[in-house]
């Protein structure tokens, strides 16, 4: 059992952070492009991110596991995981992360005082220097968009267990585990699982707690 839960909680630790850096990859500078920037189709853009932040995991579980099928027209694509691999799920998890992370930052960036990006180009910086600066100043937001891109991917399982199957030694992690053990009426094995995730939970937010805080010191 010992070995298994290894495997469960290492596999959760996998999983969930390839999802969270890839969406952070990709929704930090989506969130700044929003925030900083005009352009056509930016309002349609916002409520997309905006309808993102509400999707029920089990509807994007739905629509990567149709992306992945034989039935989709990218079916056959190298670049495609196939389905009931980890790779499936950290594609589904990244869809869910993605949009609260972006959503969160362009708040946190729209936050920041307009002067400060005037004030540092008219001292000569480029835009990508003045989009730097801004950051800097949303750095307490932008970490909390990472954390909440977390909260929503650690304690997802519809999405998970639609494209990972929750497959014992392939697929199995610590939420899908949690459900199999009360389906099959082993409450406190599913308890002790929760605990794990909790704590799992806890120590990752308190690191970027850690690391907001030495950035606010910075």
């Amino acid at each position: 059992m010992n070995a298994q839960l290894d495997e469960i909680v290492l596999l959760s630790l996998r999983v969930s952070g390839i999802a969270l850096f890839f969406s952070s990859l990709l929704g930090i500078p989506a969130g700044i492009l929003l925030g900083l920037n005009r352009f056509p189709g930016k309002r349609i853009a916002i409520i997309l991110i905006y309808t993102g932040m509400g999707f029920p995991p089990v509807v994007i579980g739905l629509l990567v596991y149709f992306l992945l099928s034989q039935r989709s027209p990218l079916a056959g694509l190298p670049f495609l995981p196939d389905l009931f691999t980890p790779e499936a799920m950290i594609l589904a998890q990244i869809i869910l992360a993605f949009p609260l992370v972006a959503g969160f930052t362009m708040t946190a960036v729209q936050a920041v005082d307009p002067a400060l990006r005037l004030q540092v180009m008219a001292l000569g910086a480029t835009r990508t220097q003045a989009a730097l600066a801004v950051l800097r100043e949303a750095r307490n937001g932008v970490i909390a968009a990472i954390v909440a891109g977390f909260g929503g991917i650690i304690s997802e399982v519809g999405a998970v267990m639609m494209v990972g199957g929750n497959i014992e030694g392939r697929t199995r992690v610590l939420t899908t585990a949690i459900v199999l053990e009360t389906r099959q009426g082993n409450f406190n094995t599913a308890l002790a699982l929760s605990l794990i995730l909790l704590g799992m939970a806890f120590v990752v937010n308190a690191l970027l707690f850690i690391l907001q805080d030495r950035w606010q010191d910075a």
